[in-house]
């Protein structure tokens, strides 16, 4: 019975945890093939889950190469937001990135994932 009671308790917490932020509707794109010197752009769109403003303390990229920008002002709840995140396609070769989002009160970041393969230009 104990050990029900601790699954029940752990599966409640998991559950709360997972609404403690912003619900992003998906956390990972793929450009595909894309040119050389072309930069692309992907926005991912989260909702406020909360009963509260949602705040987005940072958005860190893991390279120069990519781009990240986010709401400074607080997202109302029930509200949905979106987060840009531009990579430079500067050099050939296929690519995988991650922007950690921190938002306000939530301990782990959420990981966003843009992938692809830049073709080199033709000489």
């Amino acid at each position: 019975m104990k050990k029900l009671l601790f699954l029940f308790v752990l599966a409640t917490m998991a559950t709360i945890g997972s609404f403690a932020q912003g619900t992003f509707s998906i956390t990972k794109h793929s450009f595909g093939k894309i040119k050389q010197g072309t930069p692309v752009t992907y926005l991912f769109s989260f909702k406020n889950n909360t009963a509260k403003p949602l705040i987005i303390e940072t958005a860190t990229a893991e390279c120069g190469c990519t781009t990240p920008e986010y709401p400074k002002e607080p997202i109302a709840k029930g509200k949905d937001g979106k987060i840009k995140i531009t990579y430079n396609a500067a050099m050939s070769g296929v690519f995988t990135k991650h922007v950690n989002v921190k938002f306000a009160g939530v301990d782990a970041p959420t990981v966003l994932t843009i992938e692809g393969e830049v073709i080199a230009k033709s000489k």
